[in-house]
């Protein structure tokens, strides 16, 4: 299971919420089938609905 803890701590040079999406939609096609959101993205740009914009961010690469 992918945690979006993982994602923020293996990549400490990503300064804003859109530089998650890319690692997201690329852990998808890889083939990661279930993603948690343990944590809130510890961005200033982070927008209010980021639950939704990760969720769909991931769920539209699973293939």
């Amino acid at each position: 299971m992918l945690k979006l803890s993982e994602i923020i701590i293996r990549n400490p040079h990503f300064e804003s919420f859109d530089d998650l999406l890319p690692a997201l939609r690329e852990r998808a096609r890889d083939g990661e089938r279930f993603f948690r959101m343990d944590v809130k993205p510890p961005y200033p740009d982070t927008p209010p609905d980021w639950e939704d914009r990760l969720e769909a961010a991931f769920s539209a690469y699973m293939g």
